[in-house]
């Protein structure tokens, strides 16, 4: 299996892939803020969806999805505050996940979170 980063690049590409098919349009990868790094920022249906995409090769420590914490639930809404800001965007937006496992003959499952958490007041 690939290292730490290219785990996680592999993971992105999937899930970028996996949105596309979905008629998701990726206007933005790895678009960071302060602390915080966005995955992707997809459009879709007037919405903007800042996805935070977690790849993992097992589940001994929990899923993927359940390693977006409080704090890092803060740090997406602080960067997309200032997405929003600086598009100028008036419409919707959201926080999916996408959950990448693979197993030990590296075949991987993907699971899509859409509206996985709402931390942020005030977007």
């Amino acid at each position: 299996m690939a290292n730490h980063l290219d785990l996680g690049r592999l993971g992105e590409q999937l899930a970028k892939t996996y949105l596309e098919g979905l008629g998701y349009e990726i206007i933005d990868e790895n678009w960071t803020h302060g602390k915080a790094e966005v995955d992707l920022i997809a459009y879709h249906d007037k919405t903007i969806i800042f996805v935070e995409v977690k790849t993992r090769t097992g589940t001994g420590f929990g899923q993927p999805e359940d390693f977006v914490d409080a704090r890092k639930q803060k740090l997406l809404a602080d960067a997309a505050n200032e997405y929003i800001y600086l598009m100028e965007h008036n419409g919707d937006a959201r926080f999916d996940i996408v959950s990448v496992l693979f197993d030990q003959q590296n075949k991987h499952t993907l699971k899509h979170i859409p509206d996985a958490f709402w931390p942020a007041p005030d977007i």
